[in-house]
C-alpha cells in the first residue's frame, strides 16, 4: 500500500472514529433538553447557558459528523438513478463529485473561515445574551468550521482515490 494511500485511508479512520464519538452528543443533548423541560416547568427556573449548549452541541453534532456520514454513505443523493447504476458508473459520478464539487466546497469553508474563527479567538468572544455560554465556547465551535471543511476535504479524496481504484478494477 502506498504512502498516499495509507494516508488517505488514515484520514478515514479519524472521521470514522470522530463521528462515532460525536454520536454520543445527540443522547447528551436529549438529557439536556429534558433537564431544561424540567428546569422550567417544574421548578419555573432555566438557565440560557444551557439553552445555548445544546444548540452549541448539535451545531457540532453536525459539522464533526458530515465526512462520517458521507465515509458511511449515508449522506442525501439528489440523484434517483444512481442506486440503478452499476459500480463503475457510480464511481465514475462519486468521483466527478469528490472533484469538481466537494473539494472545492471544502476547501471554501476552511479558508472562508479562518478569518471569521481567528476574529472570534482574538476579541474573547462570548454570548451576547446575558448568562450565555462564556469564552472559550463560541470560539471552540467556530472553530469546528474550518475543522469540519478539513474532514470533509480529506474524505473526499479518499473517496475520490477510491473510486478511481473501482474505475480501474472493473
Amino acid at each position: 500500500m502506498g504512502l498516499f494511500k495509507k494516508l488517505l485511508q488514515s484520514f478515514n479512520t479519524i472521521n470514522i472514529i470522530i463521528g462515532k464519538a460525536v454520536s454520543w452528543l445527540v443522547l447528551i443533548m436529549v438529557i439536556v433538553v429534558f433537564s431544561i423541560v424540567v428546569m422550567r416547568y417544574v421548578f419555573s427556573t432555566g438557565r440560557i447557558w444551557v439553552q445555548e449548549l445544546v444548540i452549541w452541541m448539535h451545531a457540532a453534532v453536525f459539522l464533526l459528523s458530515a465526512a462520517y456520514t458521507l465515509s458511511e454513505d449515508s449522506h442525501v443523493r439528489v440523484d434517483v438513478f444512481f442506486r440503478r447504476w452499476n459500480l463503475k458508473t457510480q464511481s465514475r459520478i462519486n468521483l466527478i463529485g469528490s472533484v469538481l464539487c466537494l473539494c472545492p466546497v471544502s476547501l471554501f469553508l476552511v479558508f472562508g473561515s479562518l478569518d471569521y474563527v481567528a476574529s472570534s479567538w482574538a476579541v474573547k468572544e462570548a454570548s451576547k445574551d446575558a448568562g450565555g455560554l462564556v469564552f472559550p465556547f463560541i470560539s471552540l465551535l467556530k472553530t469546528i468550521i474550518p475543522v469540519c471543511g478539513s474532514m470533509l476535504f480529506f474524505q473526499a479524496l479518499f473517496i475520490g482515490h477510491r473510486s478511481i481504484q473501482e474505475i480501474r478494477n472493473d
